[in-house]
């Protein structure tokens, strides 16, 4: 079985074995507003959720309702509300340039992990700082820091990596819905508005990783180095 540390020295021992330069992040669903977790506020400014998860790598804790988040299609990727109908039917999108037809846009949003509207908010908080058990961890890396990770993933019941995005709804589907209804972690290369908004650079993508085995991570970290 795997030990795990409290998440300062977790997320700690993520840096150093990583070499991270932001803080990971960790998130937690909150299905009623009375489950929100003692002292944390809700944040005052609206802003998309791959910002607030920017925000909260930045060492900010607080929590967001649909109310807060700016950006719809990842408000409802992530179970805080109904999509608007033009992302629903690939409208949205198509419209951006994203796809040759409509048809296509609609079957990519089809594929992308969703939750079904059931969350009161989402919690958010560098993972040093965290008081909740998150249900998942975001890591902003280059591509050398995840594939350390990929192999510390795969250290100790081996397989491989499987990841799965479209370059649309990176941060909030790709790195967060999926991780949580999956319950696998997966691997994301942005997309358009998180490297616009959220400052995601050039050599960066974003892994998510299920909360409740991230102990296991990072003894695979410590034993690998």
């Amino acid at each position: 079985m795997c030990e795990s540390n409290g998440y300062d020295i977790i997320s700690s021992k993520l840096k150093e074995h990583l070499g991270l330069v932001r803080s990971p992040v960790a998130i937690k669903f909150v299905l009623r507003e009375e489950d929100i977790p003692e002292g944390i506020p809700k944040t005052e400014e609206k802003m998309r959720h791959c910002e607030l998860v920017l925000k909260a790598s930045g060492g900010d804790t607080f929590y967001a309702t649909a109310e807060e988040q700016m950006c719809k299609g990842g408000s409802s990727a992530l179970g805080l509300e109904e999509p608007p109908e033009k992302v629903k039917t690939g409208e949205f999108y198509f419209g951006l340039g994203r796809f040759s037809s409509v048809g296509s846009a609609k079957k990519t949003m089809e594929s992308i992990p969703k939750i079904d509207k059931i969350m009161y908010a989402l919690v958010y908080a560098p993972l040093e700082n965290a008081s909740f058990d998150p249900d998942v961890i975001v890591i902003f890396a280059n591509p050398k820091q995840a594939m350390i990770l990929s192999q510390a993933l795969v250290y100790t019941m081996g397989g491989r990596m499987e990841v799965d995005f479209a370059g649309i709804q990176s941060i909030c589907a790709d790195a967060v819905a999926g991780p949580f209804t999956r319950r696998r972690p997966n691997i994301t290369l942005g997309c358009s508005g998180s490297r616009e908004y959220a400052d995601v650079k050039d050599d960066e993508v974003i892994i998510g990783l299920n909360g409740e085995n991230i102990g296991c991570v990072v003894n695979a970290l410590e034993n690998m180095s």
